[in-house]
């Protein structure tokens, strides 16, 4: 199985990314949630490496289904990269919703709510402490729409938007985060038993190994020999991607002028 290899320089060609964002932005600092997973634990680091762990605000946002460990590792994470947190429990959010919200709602549905729970959660301290906030989905999930459109979804920065995520093991492992943390089964903790593998029917690194084949544009059947895998299930992989390429792009508007945001109104840094 071919996989994707981590580059070297990622470590600080990423914190540089950070600081140099904060820098244009003129915010005070970072704040990201902090699940006692591996991709917030790298993302936390990788900030507090960049700015300085004083910038940068954990967020810890368990609820009454999540497991209690999760929480535990949260706080232990924190207290190691000396990162200020606050544990702000969504539980009664989430409750008032689905009471506002009214009749069946269905396990998926839920999941969503208690996203978007913590994204407004998220954004109230990056309004009221000028903080940039900062996601923690990796390229994996990105490319097959793995995160809740508004919920985890919603952030001002990705910085390890572009590693898969055998590449943020990779990048882990160099980065000395706790081994423990490593090797914990990848779990967004929305309901008992629920794996981010067993969600979307594969193993991470199959998946990765069938996206670096998509991403360099080889055939059905190549990606399928790289991966050690079938041709359907390539195809069910690029499906989803296809399927769930409107989460990774601006809403879009009817065109009727001659520059449209989101569209032909090109944007970048420098319009900060």
């Amino acid at each position: 199985m071919i996989l994707p290899k981590l580059k070297d320089g990622t470590e600080q060609v990423i914190e540089k990314f950070l600081s140099e964002k904060l820098r244009k932005v003129g915010a005070k600092g970072f704040v990201l949630g902090v699940s006692g997973g591996i991709d917030s634990a790298v993302c936390m680091r990788l900030c507090a490496r960049a700015v300085g762990s004083d910038k940068v605000l954990a967020l810890l946002m368990p609820e009454r289904d999540a497991p209690k460990e999760d929480l535990e590792d949260s706080v232990d994470l924190c207290t190691l990269d000396l990162v200020p947190f606050k544990i702000v429990d969504i539980t009664e959010p989430v409750e008032a919703f689905k009471g506002a919200i009214g009749g069946r709602i269905d396990r998926k549905s839920l999941a969503n709510i208690k996203a978007r729970c913590r994204m407004i959660a998220s954004y109230h301290h990056a309004n009221t402490e000028r903080r940039l906030v900062v996601g923690t989905s990796n390229k994996s999930e990105l490319l097959v729409g793995y995160f809740t459109k508004f919920g985890d979804g919603g952030a001002d920065l990705e910085p390890i938007g572009d590693l898969y995520k055998t590449e943020v093991r990779q990048l882990a492992r160099e980065m000395r985060i706790p081994e423990k943390i490593i090797k914990k089964t990848p779990s967004a903790g929305l309901w008992k038993g629920q794996t981010d593998e067993g969600e979307m029917g594969i193993t991470y690194e199959r998946l990765d190994a069938i996206l670096l084949g998509i991403e360099l544009g080889l055939s059905e059947k190549d990606t399928a020999k790289r991966a050690k895998t079938t041709v359907k299930e390539v195809a069910r992989i690029a499906r989803t991607v296809r399927l769930t390429s409107h989460k990774r792009k601006f809403q879009p508007a009817a065109k009727l002028g001659f520059r449209t945001p989101g569209l032909d109104w090109r944007e970048g840094d420098e319009d900060i």
